[in-house]
């Protein structure tokens, strides 16, 4: 049985992805995938029992999952994929630090030891790091924190952590287990596809695909949630599209810093993780090349990434 972790990342519709296992678990199971999603606490072992020691813990914790994963092979299953984006972070964590999953490494290198050499995959989602921290931002503000300051957010905007240091970290926490990195970009509205490409089972249910699970917030509904705690809703722009908190300068340090990441992972990502930025097979018109934001020619970006 190949068991595949899907560790997130956040704001790259893996909700929507888990919601879209749990729905059609009973035909995933039928083609010989079962799954471990958050949604279903009884089903997913966990690794933290609070109230023990930290060793009790992971031995129990280690016990738990043995025995779990005993009885999914035992039905059948070939494929198990345990999903669950808080593994490695929380979105809080994240807008406290102000950077990519800092302690990704000894967080994965805990959780993986406790599959006791089991793990047969991790799949990691990535996006475009404008959008990503402007998610993470809108999120926090709905589930009740401050909205993030200016200087906050050119720190953020300015970091030095990006996607490849990120995928680095996570490799060495794990070696010997196979990366896969997914861009939302291609396969955030197609969990099906998304499922494929980490099972290399074909012809999944589409039953559920399409919901689309903890959407990013509007700045509608940001400037309400803001003015129903007493704060002002200005800090959030008038209008009913994605709240962008980044200016011009910050989005496009952001986004260079994307390509860079993307051109990383293309070129074979030091041997660390192996990147699919394709879906098989593709539909047409539906996927453009990830991090083309314009149309037209590279203005040389291409080259000046190559030196």
């Amino acid at each position: 049985m190949d068991v595949i972790l899907h560790i997130g990342a956040h704001r790259t519709a893996s909700t929507s992805f888990q919601h879209y296992l749990h729905s059609g678990r009973k035909r995933l199971e039928q083609v010989g995938v079962g799954s471990w999603v958050p949604l279903t606490s009884s089903d997913c072992p966990g690794v933290v029992d609070p109230g023990q020691t930290p060793d009790v813990q992971f031995g129990a914790a280690r016990e738990r999952l043995r025995e779990n994963l005993d009885r999914a092979a035992a039905r059948g299953v070939a494929n198990l994929v345990v999903s669950d984006q808080n593994v490695i972070a929380t979105p809080q964590k994240l807008l406290a630090d102000g950077r990519l999953y800092s302690g990704i490494g000894e967080r994965m290198a805990r959780y993986a030891e406790t599959f006791s050499g089991r793990l047969s995959r991790i799949v990691f989602s990535i996006r475009s790091q404008d959008s990503f921290w402007s998610s993470v931002a809108a999120s926090a503000v709905i589930q009740g924190q401050a909205t993030v300051s200016e200087a906050a957010l050119d720190e953020i905007a300015k970091q030095s952590r990006t996607w490849r240091d990120v995928v680095t970290d996570l490799a060495c926490a794990v070696s010997g287990v196979e990366i896969q990195v997914q861009p939302f970009e291609v396969f955030g509205s197609l969990p099906e596809y998304s499922l494929a490409a980490m099972t290399g089972v074909r012809d999944l249910p589409v039953t559920h695909a399409r919901d689309w699970m903890n959407r990013s917030p509007n700045r509608f509904e940001l400037r309400e949630a803001l003015s129903k705690r007493g704060e002002d809703p200005d800090i959030v722009p008038d209008g009913d599209g994605r709240w962008h908190p980044f200016d011009r300068d910050q989005s496009r340090t952001m986004r260079e810093a994307y390509a860079d990441d993307l051109f990383w992972l293309r070129a074979g990502a030091d041997g660390l993780a192996k990147f699919i930025d394709v879906t098989e097979p593709m539909k047409a018109g539906k996927n453009p090349p990830v991090g083309h934001t314009t149309r037209g020619q590279t203005d040389g970006k291409d080259d000046r990434r190559l030196a």
